[in-house]
């Protein structure tokens, strides 16, 4: 398919975070965009939906209103049923209909396009090199997972933008096995953990990946990643593996993290080492794209972070308010243990999503969370995020709770989340952090939001 003869296009639940980014960008790019969503309603004020009208896109409820004769093209997420109503009208209407990652790859197809993949870091790694790229002048385009703080103090959603240049940074998902059909002119591979799929299967879609990608640059120091190198000296290294590009001289003080890379020193306003990681990957692209490792420093320098990743609310009462998508057990892990050089203490909450990933995904949690908690450190979860759906509720957070309570006496269930800082207060104290973790649902930005003001 080519988007050359098609310009009115639909897409069904264009709230989501990925459906969104596409509506935009097609939308900068002179397309005649509409969307419907089932979180829009006329009587709920919709944050989402305003950003949407703003860069000239039109919305709709879901209930087949925005489809009509104009329309060339409905475009859906894998969360949409064939039960949906607008489906449904569109399918008698004889519309094409094609899923979000296909439509994706037709657009990366044509722009020098560079996909970054791997079980996390994703959304960061693909923000760095975007501000990389954009600083040397070479105005690159970007469609996210997530938003760029720098975009969304412009009033923006902030998970794309369209450039002037050729180079089209995007998040490859492989949570969906939507990977696959991207052919970039460079693939990334940041790392490979068990998260929606097993090893196995994760690794035959990230072959396929490396396999579609004209350049492949991988994670060496990553035991799964490093056998899918291409060629070393694209790779990039954390640990004294052998790579082109290795980083050194770790450090953490406060919410700013300093390293080197080839002896070339990099100073960024993050936490974690996992950053570090994440900002390695981008310079290491960045100069294979031709910008040299100091400005790759100097526009890491003024990188202003990601929508709810490690997204510091502030400090009321000697207490840190961390916010964070964290949602699989790498990602819980490396959250909590990036915040841990700030404070004595690390109070930490997770809500999970989904009782089938939940499940899948229980002793792995467990053990990620007790390999990295301090002595010292409590973690409470509230119940599992229910988005609808078919799912069969036979598990629990306070399962999880369980087995991590065996190992570590601080752990604790709290049902409705609405009760934690009325359980959490008496231990909160003076040097201490409260993150915030969970992902998929919408409100937990302002539920993090919330909590900071009450304490």
């Amino acid at each position: 398919m080519k988007l050359d003869n098609i310009n009115t296009i639909h897409f069904i639940g264009i709230a989501g975070v990925g459906m969104s980014a596409i509506a935009q960008y097609l939308a900068a790019n002179n397309k005649t965009i509409t969307g419907s969503d089932r979180y829009f309603s006329p009587s709920e004020q919709n944050e989402t939906l305003e950003k949407l009208k703003a860069e000239g896109i039109k919305c709709f409820l879901q209930d087949g209103s925005g489809i009509d004769e104009k329309t060339q093209l409905i475009v859906i997420s894998t969360a949409i049923e064939p039960t949906n109503v607008e489906i449904i009208k569109a399918t008698e209407m004889q519309i094409p209909i094609i899923k979000r990652a296909e439509l994706l790859s037709i657009i990366l197809s044509e722009k020098k396009g560079i996909a970054i993949g791997g079980t996390s870091g994703k959304s960061t790694t693909t923000a760095m090199l975007f501000d990389i790229l954009d600083y040397a002048g070479l105005s690159p385009s970007i469609i996210s997972g997530a938003g760029l703080v720098r975009l969304q103090e412009k009033g923006k959603i902030g998970n794309a933008f369209v450039g002037k240049g050729d180079m089209l940074i995007v998040e490859a998902d492989e949570s969906d096995g939507s990977i696959v059909n991207y052919h970039p002119a460079i693939g990334v591979l940041l790392n490979i953990d068990k998260d929606h799929k097993e090893i196995a299967e994760l690794e035959t879609i990230f072959q396929i990946f490396k396999d579609n990608s004209q350049q492949f640059i991988v994670n060496a120091a990553h035991p799964l990643a490093a056998p899918f190198s291409q060629n070393n000296d694209f790779d990039f290294s954390s640990t004294d593996t052998k790579a082109g590009y290795n980083a050194t001289d770790f450090h953490q003080e406060g919410l700013e993290i300093s390293f080197s890379i080839n002896n070339i020193p990099f100073q960024l306003t993050a936490i974690g080492k996992h950053n570090m990681e994440n900002a390695l990957a981008a310079t290491c692209v960045a100069n294979q794209l031709g910008i040299d490792l100091a400005t790759c420093s100097k526009a890491l320098a003024a990188y202003k972070g990601i929508y709810r990743r490690n997204q510091v609310l502030g400090r009321k009462e000697g207490v840190w308010v961390i916010d964070d998508y964290a949602h699989n057990p790498a990602k819980v892990a490396a959250a909590i243990q990036g915040v841990q050089p700030l404070a004595d203490k690390v109070i930490a909450w997770f809500q999970p999503h989904g009782y089938g990933p939940t499940r899948f995904l229980r002793n792995d949690f467990v053990e990620a969370i007790l390999s990295v908690i301090r002595p010292e450190d409590e973690i409470y979860m509230s119940e599992i995020f229910y988005a609808g759906g078919t799912a069969i509720k036979d598990i629990s957070a306070k399962d999880l709770i369980k087995d991590i309570k065996k190992k570590h006496p601080f752990a604790f269930f709290v049902e409705d989340r609405n009760d934690l800082l009325e359980n959490i207060r008496p231990h909160l104290k003076e040097n201490a952090v409260l993150l915030l973790m969970g992902a998929r649902d919408p409100s937990l930005a302002d539920y993090a939001k919330m909590v900071f003001e009450s304490i």
